[in-house]
């Protein structure tokens, strides 16, 4: 996810929901239909480490056993301050064995799923010096693809960080896309200027916010420990933060909000301060040209305070043959908090792509 829920962000969006404080109690005792979910905690058919070519250690995990003929592969990338657990509901709707109606959707197309945590999130190690750019992201992985990946389609899927990686990646390999990608999903994300965000603040705040950004993440940088101070973890300001800005419906999954917290929260602040410049710098739109040609669909929350609509809308005109899927009350987490509707159309998508290989 963005900055949103960093120092600045954080202090302006405090001041509309600080009411809620009351009402919390009375929504996290209703009855939560994902209470029991194992968020986190899903199986995998293989777990591999990939290693970067500057020592970065990545943690991957892969469903689908081997044997399977010749599947295609569906790589998910995740976003900003979350991991691989963002794609949980797309891991059971895809996985077979789990999903039995995945199958009567999909006939004979074999997926190999294939999930890894970006370098300084869920499980994958930091860059030693706790710098970060798309590039590298872009980098990481076409390594992964590489290593974990190197035969075979490929259907590449990214939510808000991970879409602007994508992009890095088709600016990078344009020719990987045109031999073997064949389709591609942008999940909440944005081609760039997220600098100009308002984030739900006032607009004057943006103004503010922006100068100021270089020094916020250099001090986060120089002195974590005041970063750490404010984050007010497990607190009720830091559940309705992440509820403002994760998520659209009045009163979503109290599971939901509080896993997405606990992922939040694993984020060290270094690291959260070592992507604010890569994301405040990401303009990307010329590289959307590089999905022209492929199965594309395009999804966004039309209460997503971090990748607006706008942006959404914008990526959709320069790909006018793309699927675009705008969900009414869906926030920046619209892929965990409407997942049914997302996976609904993540299938027919994969069977469009599929339908391209033979």
């Amino acid at each position: 996810m963005a900055g949103a829920l960093v120092g600045v962000a954080a202090l302006g969006a405090a001041v509309g929901v600080f009411g809620e404080r009351y009402a919390l109690r009375r929504i996290r005792k209703a009855k939560d239909p994902h209470a029991d979910e194992r968020f986190g905690a899903l199986p995998a058919d293989e777990t591999r480490t990939v290693r970067t070519d500057d020592g970065v250690e990545l943690h991957v995990e892969v469903m689908g056993p081997p044997g399977r003929g010749k599947p295609i592969n569906v790589v998910f990338v995740h976003g900003f301050c979350l991991n691989m657990g963002t794609w949980h509901f797309q891991r059971l709707a895809l996985d077979s064995r789990v999903n039995p109606s995945v199958r009567d959707a999909l006939g004979d197309i074999k997926l190999r799923l294939v999930f890894y945590d970006q370098p300084g999130h869920g499980r994958s190690d930091r860059r030693a010096a706790n710098e970060y750019t798309l590039d590298q992201l872009a980098e990481d992985l076409h390594t992964v693809l590489e290593q974990v990946c190197p035969r075979g389609p490929l259907v590449l899927l990214g939510h808000s960080m991970g879409g602007m990686t994508l992009m890095a990646l088709a600016e990078r390999y344009p020719k990987l896309f045109a031999d073997r990608v064949v389709g591609v999903g942008l999940l909440s994300t944005s081609a760039g200027h997220l600098d100009d965000v308002a984030l739900g603040m006032p607009r004057f705040m943006t103004r503010l916010r922006k100068p100021l950004m270089p020094t916020i993440a250099g001090t986060l940088k120089s002195h974590p420990k005041l970063g750490e101070l404010g984050r007010m973890s497990g607190t009720d300001l830091a559940y309705l933060m992440t509820r403002y800005y994760g998520f659209g419906s009045r009163s979503p999954s109290t599971a939901l909000v509080e896993f997405t917290e606990q992922m939040i929260e694993s984020t060290s602040m270094e690291v959260i301060a070592g992507y604010l410049g890569t994301l405040a710098e990401h303009d990307r739109s010329a590289a959307l040209r590089v999905f022209e040609r492929l199965e594309t669909l395009i999804v966004c929350g039309n209460k997503d305070r971090i990748t607006p609509v706008a942006h959404t809308k914008e990526m959709a005109e320069f790909l006018p043959a793309a699927e675009l899927l705008q969900i009414p009350d869906g926030g920046h987490l619209t892929l965990l908090e409407h997942h049914e509707r997302v996976n609904e159309h993540l299938v027919a998508f994969l069977a469009r792509a599929a339908y391209a290989v033979s």
